[in-house]
């Protein structure tokens, strides 16, 4: 994957009606990649989780939003913590995306992305 690093917000760089910020808290579910998009990974680099902090600073952008499928295509399992949750890692994210954009399967994706330290699974 090509990289380019600039200080430049992404907002200056790309049309508002391209960018999808993809965040955990979104209600619109990612369905499909589209090549003309722009996908922005909302990400924080913290300890701990801000619930729905990136949802409103997307809000604040005016941009769309829309988070991975993980509750349309896994379910979650019996763990000793009792603990599941949907927020990935960035890298996690990348892996889900790059991986669905290969195989065009939100399981297959999913499974390379998504370790089972979440909570959540992909069903028998």
């Amino acid at each position: 994957f090509q990289m380019d690093i600039t200080p430049e917000s992404y907002l200056n760089l790309f049309p508002i009606d391209a960018i999808i910020y993809l965040t955990p808290d979104s209600e619109n579910v990612l369905e499909d990649i589209d090549p003309k998009k722009v996908y922005i990974l909302g990400g924080l680099v913290d300890e701990s989780i801000h619930k729905r902090l990136t949802l409103q600073k997307a809000r604040d952008e005016s941009l769309q939003t829309a988070r991975l499928p993980i509750r349309e295509y896994m379910v979650k399992t019996i763990n000793t913590k009792n603990y599941h949750s949907e927020t990935l890692a960035i890298n996690q994210v990348f892996d889900v995306l790059s991986t669905f954009y290969k195989t065009q399967s939100w399981p297959a994706a999913l499974k390379a992305g998504v370790s089972s330290g979440k909570g959540y699974v992909l069903p028998n």
